[in-house]
């Protein structure tokens, strides 16, 4: 089983517990106006890799992954593009022992019977997943990311109803993610799940402005400034109803 791989991060300390093996997969739908990878939108592209080969190497790190309880993430790119190869590494990642998680949007979700049949096989070998939670206004979340968010909310209850562990993550974006009325909003529609283990403010940046470059893009919020720490834990307590 081959996949379509972009790039692999072997010390990851932010996409799920420990230090994580990270693997970023090739093929995204959506269009984020501040995504960092805007190399892996392509579909189809990529480094093929045998599942046999990326668990090889794979073990050479697993002290470092065993000593810290981390495990193996896959990212993207959006990962569930390409569920048969996920369900094929994570089986082979359990044979030895190890945690497994999926940082996704849900941009992909379908009712379709094919996908979800595969996704109920991927969750049996899945401990966590990390769900990115754009925007929680429909209409903002389309001009946001060039797709509505109706079906990556039905994603986040699908998860809710068949309890695999989840956390949250939001990224702030001054004058875009970061209004009252929206995070009040998303911070109700969490309390709607009953598998959130953890809600995390991702704070913009703009490190993957030189990627838009490379591509001929032009990057859509070069006039937006991070934000303030101040402003990322005002967000956080507003969400999580603690302000």
């Amino acid at each position: 089983m081959k996949g379509y791989v972009h790039s692999i991060e072997t010390f990851g300390t932010v996409d799920g517990p420990g230090i994580r093996y990270v693997l970023f997969t090739q093929g995204c739908l959506l269009r984020c106006k501040y995504c960092h990878n805007a190399d892996t939108w392509e579909i189809g592209t990529g480094k093929e890799m045998n599942v046999a080969d990326i668990v090889k190497d794979i073990q050479t790190y697993l002290p470092f992954i065993e000593s810290s309880g981390g495990g193996v993430t896959v990212s993207g790119g959006e990962p569930l593009l390409q569920i048969p190869f996920l369900i094929e590494l994570f089986k082979e990642c359990k044979k030895i022992g190890v945690h497994t998680t999926i940082d996704s949007s849900g941009g992909c979700y379908s009712s379709s019977p094919l996908f979800q049949e595969q996704l109920l096989e991927l969750l049996k070998w899945t401990d966590l997943i990390l769900l990115d939670i754009k925007h929680i206004d429909r209409k903002k979340h389309l001009s946001l990311t060039g797709m509505t968010n109706d079906h990556i909310l039905d994603f986040a209850h699908f998860l809710s109803e068949h309890h695999m562990p989840v956390w949250i993550r939001h990224v702030l974006v001054p004058s875009i993610t970061d209004y009252k009325e929206d995070l009040l909003a998303l911070g109700a529609f969490i309390r709607t799940l009953d598998n959130v283990e953890k809600f995390e403010i991702l704070p913009y940046h703009k490190l993957g402005i030189y990627k838009w470059e490379a591509l001929d893009l032009e990057y859509p919020l070069k006039d937006i400034n991070p934000p303030t720490e101040q402003d990322v834990n005002l967000a956080y307590k507003m969400v999580t109803g603690t302000l």
